[in-house]
């Protein structure tokens, strides 16, 4: 079992954009409490998409998460943010990994 990297893109709702980084917290620290969960990095893109990096010890354990997160926080100011129908979701195998130390 290789360690996986879920890719989701998304756009958010008109309007929702104020407060969505903020907002995050909530789901950021649901993901820290899943099995298998490593990290996760949240970023924008020049067109102003989102898209959602969370790196998993393995596929088994990120598609059980994406099979709960609805159901236990779809409800919360950040996920409600998100315009559903916008959303892509993937998931690769790392091939590589490299982490550079704090500060560099």
């Amino acid at each position: 079992m290789a360690e996986t990297l879920e890719i989701v893109s998304f756009r958010l709702k008109p309007q929702a954009a104020a407060g969505f980084v903020a907002n995050n917290g909530v789901v950021t620290d649901w993901l820290a409490r899943q099995p298998g969960f490593l990290s996760r990095h949240l970023g924008r893109r020049e067109d102003g998409s989102w898209v959602d990096v969370v790196r998993w010890q393995n596929r088994e354990q990120a598609l059980a998460a994406a099979g709960r997160i609805m159901a236990e926080i779809g409800d919360c100011e950040a996920m409600q943010a998100i315009e559903p129908a916008s959303v892509e979701m993937g998931h690769a195998a790392v091939a590589l990994s490299r982490f550079e130390p704090s500060g560099h």
